[in-house]
């Protein structure tokens, strides 16, 4: 089939205008100018006077969360958020984690999400789980800071969370120890390997708080002193940032996905410059997130300049608003004014693919890439659709998710 829009923005190069995408099966053939692919066979769709894009990769957030929503103050310390969130995952059943992945799915579809990479806490639920209506990313969550006990239908479950034809989705699988604070170095290694050998993606929380830089770097402060008190061993702290116990204990595979990287010590450039594994590395900076816990200024500029992968994610809904990309990206904006649009919109999309090994498939609109496709109404000038897109905020008007027109994100 044909799909032609007033402006075609391929994220892979520069907006087409009268622009016009050929998709054959749930892949995309061709890419110009509606006058140069007028005559390709297929049924035709005009978008009319709308904006055609690749669909949003969301690279970190945690769907089992959505029913917490607007529930948990902030409180005056990251730990203290930490001990309210965990509380209230102690009283949630299985049929309300269930809930809340539906409805943060549908969510994140409503605004133009076709992509999640998504950390689950609850494996075991791995066989309820509907097939997601996106194409989805799962990452077991490992923690063993307090080992969980685990029954054999616990385990089954656990195993099954990898298994594909279970699951029945477009996407995969992957590995996510918690945090430097929550999973130990062993564990850590243990997730690095089997990522490595099975060539599966891995994320982690890293330095996402001033408590978790003070507890590694100054052993000290309230997470610092949280955890020593319910028996982790502190052994590690005292040394550095946590980066830095993380690549210099060989944590982190090739390709690793770090959600975060809030607080960057002076001494982690020249550890991130001076590692070529570190230089696969993508970043996942979570706007909404970030300004929720009133974190300090996320250092962009100097991740940037280290030539690493930056994408953006919104984490969950127990510390944001909202599961749309757009407000993410307009965020991002409004604290980095000096990010040019463009970057920003590759930040959502193009940029969250390649950190799923998937660049030029995932988050563009290129020759050979999914037909994952979201298109808005734009009746604007067209240098100024960058700036239009981060300023949209109502659903998309059209979806598509791997060549086939979507039903979940359409709205009038």
């Amino acid at each position: 089939m044909i799909l032609r829009a007033r402006l075609v923005v391929p994220v892979a190069g520069a907006p087409i205008p009268d622009g016009a995408v050929e998709i054959r099966g749930n892949r995309i053939q061709r890419v110009g100018r509606w006058s140069d692919l007028r005559d390709s066979p297929g049924a035709i769709e005009d978008l009319g006077e709308a904006v055609l894009l690749p669909g949003f990769v969301n690279a970190h957030c945690h769907l089992d969360y959505t029913s917490l929503r607007a529930v948990i103050d902030r409180g005056p310390t990251f730990t203290d958020w930490i001990r309210r969130i965990n509380a209230l995952k102690a009283g949630l059943d299985a049929d309300e984690y269930l809930h809340s992945i539906r409805t943060g799915f549908a969510e994140a579809a409503r605004f133009g999400t076709t992509t999640v990479l998504n950390i689950e806490a609850v494996p075991e639920l791995a066989h309820a789980i509907d097939p997601p209506p996106l194409r989805t990313w799962w990452f077991y969550e490992l923690i063993d800071v307090r080992p969980r006990v685990h029954d054999d239908a616990t385990l089954e479950g656990a195993l099954g969370f990898f298994d594909t034809r279970a699951a029945g989705l477009q996407g995969g699988f992957g590995l996510s120890p918690h945090a430097p604070y929550t999973a130990s170095t062993h564990l850590y290694r243990l997730a690095a390997r089997c990522s490595r050998e099975h060539a599966m993606p891995f994320t982690t929380h890293v330095a996402e708080s001033a408590e978790e830089m003070h507890m590694f770097a100054d052993r000290r402060g309230a997470l610092h002193d949280f955890l020593a008190r319910i028996g982790r061993p502190m052994s590690d702290c005292g040394q550095g940032s946590p980066l830095r116990h993380l690549l210099i204990n060989d944590c982190l595979p090739p390709g690793a996905i770090l959600a975060h990287l809030n607080e960057l010590a002076a001494t982690d450039d020249a550890l991130l410059a001076g590692s070529d594994v570190a230089r696969t590395f993508t970043v996942v900076h979570c706007p909404g997130s970030h300004r929720y816990f009133g974190h300090t200024r996320f250092p962009l500029e100097r991740i940037r300049a280290l030539g690493l992968n930056v994408a953006l994610g919104t984490d969950s809904l127990a510390s944001n608003r909202s599961l749309s990309m757009f407000r993410e990206m307009r965020l991002l904006a409004e604290s980095h004014s000096e990010t040019d649009p463009s970057d920003i919109l590759a930040m959502a999309t193009a940029n969250g693919g390649a950190a799923l090994g998937r660049a030029g498939e995932l988050g563009v609109i290129a020759p050979g890439a999914y037909a994952d496709l979201i298109s808005i109404p734009f009746a604007g000038k067209d240098e100024g659709v960058f700036e239009a897109l981060l300023d949209h905020r109502s659903p998309v008007s059209w979806m598509m998710l791997d060549g086939v027109r979507s039903g979940v994100a359409v709205a009038a």
